[in-house]
């Protein structure tokens, strides 16, 4: 058989439970040895059991033969699926022969509470006192007996806060910061585990410990207390036994609860662990809980109960300190290599009572000395008070710290090692998808602190930091970096979750939030900042760009239909509060954090409108709405005609003059052919007046080298990709740096360390370059018209320093690799197509050889072009001129 069904997903997810999504979506992949091959049909069964699969009955949904080559994003069409219950699925394709496949394997999935009346339990806790800044933690539970054989047992559960969740004797899960952050006032997420291998016939024990997290808890720069003062828990546990009845075990009145040794544990303030308060088998039964309190009884929560939508936070790696020293103030240094988002796992050994502080930074100030003055209000440390019986070992449970350095001291009476201390790397557990190697190590580096600066702030929100007092959710760092968190990691799910935290923060006339959840900003902004906007340029316009992204990239129809109406009336909004089509210019963020280069705030903000405007425009043409696309059409032509009228003179020069508003007026399509050579012709001007360096800040450095590259100016790309001295990507990479700075001028050989008071050495947004680099290095692209890789673009551009490049992008049809080497003029490209996509190569130079399989579609802007199909093939090509960068 030509085709072989692998891998299973329903709504992009290796059997899941706990969905609430009423229509799930289902994906395959496809193999097979030869080459050019397409599905032309797919059969899709789904039942309630194994057996009737087997004996090819679906009851819920037989599609039928489909004549389709679609495998992703298949929207289930059959009977209305039932909540709690688990199903079944397997599907047979056809290929283009019409030579159908072996069925594949069985998959599943279960169905969540889709009813919010179904929930039975209350929220309990403790009533806390709003004036204690920092409450202990508390510990809940309740024994219970099961006194006949489990079919399958369910625990369903959430917080107002964040909860850890125990059942005899064991930690349930391996979620941390359960349930994530959203806006609680209108909704918070809910986990499903199944736990019917743990539960017992006889006794059983559960048990949680509930947090402040971002619910009450210290949050950005606005306050602790932000949504509410006590936390909350809410657990269900539904059982189903052999003989068919079922059980629910609810929080209710008849738990109880306590404090333990968790003192504190704040998501900015770090956490104090007191171990002499351990209560051992605390979560078992038998445990003598005569001093425990009733616990007490919230009202009923008012906002929506919604299934987790994005990845868990996870450890996804444990790593060792480098080096270790002793400081001439007796304290213990470590050094961790690599600038990191988590907490340590401290091993240590001393006195009962012996109080040990664990600090973290991201930098020194001096040899033996933290730097920490960046750190503003948040406090990272961790304390542990020694019970005094051998080697102990604390981690924390509700705080998270941002760093590269950690500091031990109070220990008086015992050595530390470099084991002492394992570095705990924690993020939402996005799977990778991407990979970059070029020859150039400075370049590779670069690639690696990308990816560490994703990893590091994809923390259920993409926040901008991880150490200061902030850590927010920014929309315009989300949407300037999404194309390149896309390639690096598989981040559909995690921003559908963020796009409803845009959309929860929306405000009743349109504006999208600045930072997503809100948490206060807004309300902040007014009372302190005094930025009195409710959007900023860039910023709200991620309510767009976003989806529009995901599209592209995972072919995801469906973000877009669901917040079709939101973008509308953003586009709305901007159009309401301009005139004439030029945006005011009031105090937005400009192009955040440029080097001696503002761009005018209105000219931005123009620019932005019409960008945004365009993109709802494709939007409205998939989705099918005919009137719509005429109407924006027309208001983008006419954003763009005052764009031109109002800022660009008869020589082409744009006000302001900055690379930001050329690089702007040329990605977002503002200029006419005539108008664009002039734009590009003063954007390389101005770089190379600059010393071949860039300008840019935050809005403009994620477009600079895609629009010097689609404007025949590669070289001055790859110019401003080897720079190493300040302004440059490389500069910090040449200081040691192991993520992306917040700031081109965080540190500075010549003046230090930077404006303390903003100065972020782990902050992704200048790190979206890494687009460019698998889109035009490497070569590998999206086709709007079939996104998702559905067809893809091979067109890579060598260039620079670099004699080869290697990528490797896992897509949602399989695995696609784009490898490049080039010598002596020789240019060879090995590419990967996977099963039921194509492609299209663009090859530079002149005596092309092909594989015979390859069909060539002729030259296109001097580039040979060819159509492929799924399979492995190789291209070369003698390049006459070997671009080089010195």
């Amino acid at each position: 058989m030509s085709i072989v069904i692998k891998r299973l997903r329903v709504e992009s997810l290796d059997q899941p439970i706990g969905l609430d999504t009423e229509q799930p979506r289902f994906s395959w992949l496809l193999d097979s040895e030869l080459q050019s091959q397409r599905q032309s049909a797919y059969r899709i069964l789904v039942a309630s059991n194994t057996d009737l699969l087997q004996q090819d009955i679906g009851e819920y949904w037989d599609s039928g033969e489909v004549v389709s080559d679609r495998s992703v994003q298949v929207i289930y069409q059959g009977n209305p699926l039932q909540a709690e219950l688990r199903y079944y699925w397997k599907v047979k394709v056809w290929d283009e022969t019409g030579a159908a496949s072996e069925w594949s394997s069985i998959g599943q999935w279960t169905m969540g509470i889709l009813d919010q009346n179904d929930w039975k339990g209350e929220w309990i806790g403790q009533s806390l006192d709003p004036e204690i800044e920092f409450p202990p933690s508390l510990y809940l539970r309740k024994e219970f007996v099961i006194d006949r054989p489990v079919k399958r047992a369910t625990l369903y559960g959430t917080a107002l806060g964040v909860y850890e969740l125990h059942l005899n004797g064991s930690r349930v899960g391996d979620e941390y910061f359960a349930p994530g952050w959203t806006d609680y006032a209108v909704r918070t997420q809910y986990q499903t585990f199944d736990i019917t291998a743990s539960i017992q016939v006889g006794g059983n024990a559960i048990g949680a410990i509930l947090g402040t997290g971002w619910y009450a808890g210290q949050v950005g720069m606005m306050g602790r207390e932000i949504y509410g003062t006590s936390p909350a828990l809410l657990l269900q546990l539904h059982i189903q036994f052999e003989d068919g009845s079922n059980h629910h075990i609810v929080t209710d009145e008849t738990w109880t609860m306590n404090t333990g040794p968790i003192q504190y544990s704040d998501m900015l303030k770090g956490e104090s662990y007191d171990a002499r308060k351990e209560t051992p088998d605390w979560d078992r039964t038998g445990f003598n809980e005569s001093d425990w309190q009733k616990v007490y009884r919230f009202e009923r929560y008012v906002g929506k109960l919604v299934s987790q939508i994005d990845p868990p936070i996870r450890i996804t790696e444990s790593i060792n300190p480098v080096k270790m020293w002793m400081t001439k103030q007796g304290t213990y240094l470590f050094d961790m290599g690599q600038n990191m988002v988590g907490w340590v796992k401290l091993q240590v050994q001393g006195l009962t009572g012996t109080q040990i502080t664990v600090s973290h930074a991201e930098m020194l100030q001096d040899e033996d000395t933290l730097y920490i003055e960046n750190l503003r209000r948040a406090d990272q440390k961790d304390i542990y008070i020694l019970k005094g019986e051998g080697i102990e070992t604390f981690e924390p449970h509700f705080t998270f710290h941002g760093f590269r350095y950690v500091e031990v001291e109070g220990l008086l009476d015992s050595e530390l090692t470099l084991g002492s201390v394992t570095g705990r790397v924690v993020h939402s557990d996005t799977p990778s998808t991407g990979s970059l190697e070029t020859s150039d190590d400075m370049v590779n580096r670069l690639i690696s602190n990308i990816r560490w600066g994703q990893r590091g702030n994809y923390l259920s929100v993409p926040t901008d930091c991880p150490q200061r007092d902030e850590r927010l959710g920014w929309t315009g760092d989300a949407q300037i970096f999404i194309r390149t968190a896309s390639y690096n990691m598989d981040v559909s799910r995690f921003f559908a979750k963020f796009m409803e935290d845009m959309t929860d923060g929306q405000t009743p006339d349109g504006a999208f939030p600045d930072v997503a959840p809100d948490a206060g900003w807004f309300e902040f902004k007014q009372k302190v900042v005094k930025w009195f906007a409710p959007d900023n340029a860039g910023w709200g316009d991620a309510g767009v760009i976003i989806p529009w992204t995901l599209y592209l990239m995972y072919e995801d129809r469906t973000i877009l239909e669901t917040n079709y109406d939101a973008m509308k009336r953003w586009v709305e909004y901007l159009k309401a509060n301009s005139t004439d089509r030029i945006r005011p210019d009031y105090a937005n963020y400009g192009d955040w954090l440029s080097i001696n280069a503002d761009t005018p705030k209105d000219v931005l903000a123009t620019a932005y409108f019409a960008y945004s405007t365009a993109i709802f425009v494709r939007i409205a043409k998939v989705l099918g709405y005919a009137d719509d696309v005429i109407e924006y059409s027309a208001l983008f032509e006419e954003i763009r005609t005052a764009f031109v009228r109002t800022y660009m003179d008869e020589k082409g020069i744009i006000q302001g003059d900055t690379q930001t508003v050329y690089v702007l007026a040329l990605y977002f399509g503002l200029l006419s052919e005539e108008m664009k050579p002039l734009a590009a012709k003063r954007l390389e001007e101005l770089i190379q007046q600059n010393g071949n360096h860039l300008s840019t800040g935050f809005l403009g450095v994620g477009y600079l080298l895609p629009v010097l590259t689609e404007n025949g100016l590669e070289e001055l790309a790859y110019s401003l990709l080897h720079q190493d001295t300040f302004p440059s990507w490389l500069y910090s990479v040449k200081q040691g740096a192991t993520t992306i700075w917040e700031r081109w001028d965080g540190w500075t050989e010549e003046a230090g360390f930077q404006n303390p008071g903003m100065n972020s050495f782990n902050h992704y947004s200048l790190g979206s370059v890494g687009e460019w680099m698998y889109r035009y290095m490497a070569g590998i692209d999206v086709d709007s018209e079939q996104p998702g890789f559905k067809h893809i673009v091979i067109h890579p551009r060598p260039g620079g320093k670099l004699t080869y490049v290697k990528a490797n992008v896992e897509s949602g049809y399989g695995l696609i690799s784009s490898s490049w080497q080039l010598n002596d003029g020789l240019f060879s490209l090995q590419v990967s197509i996977p099963v039921n996509t194509t492609a299209t190569i663009h090859m530079d130079g002149t005596s092309v050889r092909v594989p015979d399989e390859a069909v060539k579609m002729g030259m296109e802007n001097g580039k040979h072009t060819y159509q492929i199909g799924s399979g492995n093939y190789e291209f070369i090509s003698q390049i006459e001129k070997v671009m080089k960068v010195t």
